[in-house]
């Protein structure tokens, strides 16, 4: 199906107005830093994904656990997905988060990879929706730009300054190191109240 210019530019509006109001809807969906909340980061992957675990008020922001959740290869796709689902019901049993920040969706070229980062995507989501909390995603490039400056920069220089900003002695592998960086994003973005870079699911 064909569309003119004119009807292609009234969509582009139309898709522009959209997002002012949902950006304006969640200045007010944050979190209250004004007392100690906990925000939990997913960086979502069926082989490995990786979980952050912080607690920050308008004062300090610390770390409360990180790690990775790893699947062998010879493991089906069905055990993958039931064990990050289990091991992420049981760190938010233990953490009682109020807030979980996952990674959005990024394109790819190969189509069955995009679909099991769905999948992984999905189960993340369903054990943070189990919970009650609230669930919103950040893309991988806005994470990479507020905390480096630089949106396409290298996992490396990612883990390096989560480490810094969490006063870590050890530098976290980088999956764990970018769901800390998604929460810590998430929480910068509260401190700004524009949310901007945050979409609520």
């Amino acid at each position: 199906m064909r569309i003119t210019q004119k009807q292609y530019a009234q969509l582009i509006e139309k898709t522009l107005k959209k997002k002012q109001l949902q950006s304006a809807a969640l200045v007010n969906d944050g979190a209250d830093f004004t007392k100690p909340t906990v925000v939990l980061g997913i960086d979502p992957s069926l082989r490995c994904t990786g979980f952050g675990v912080i607690v920050a008020d308008r004062r300090s922001t610390k770390v409360l656990d990180f790690g990775r959740i790893p699947c062998p290869n010879n493991w089906k796709k069905s055990q993958c997905l039931i064990n990050i689902f289990q091991t992420l019901d049981r760190v938010i049993q233990k953490h009682k988060p109020e807030v979980c920040v996952i990674e959005g969706l990024f394109y790819a070229q190969n189509i069955k990879t995009a679909l099991v980062m769905g999948e992984a995507r999905g189960v993340c989501i369903a054990a943070a929706a189990k919970a009650g909390i609230k669930i919103a995603e950040i893309a991988p490039r806005k994470v990479k730009q507020a905390l480096v400056g630089y949106g396409a920069a290298q996992k490396l220089a990612v883990a390096k300054m989560v480490q810094r900003i969490l006063g870590l002695a050890v530098r976290p592998e980088s999956d764990a190191a970018d769901a800390l960086a998604l929460a810590i994003t998430f929480v910068n973005e509260n401190f700004k109240r524009t949310l901007k870079n945050c979409n609520f699911i």
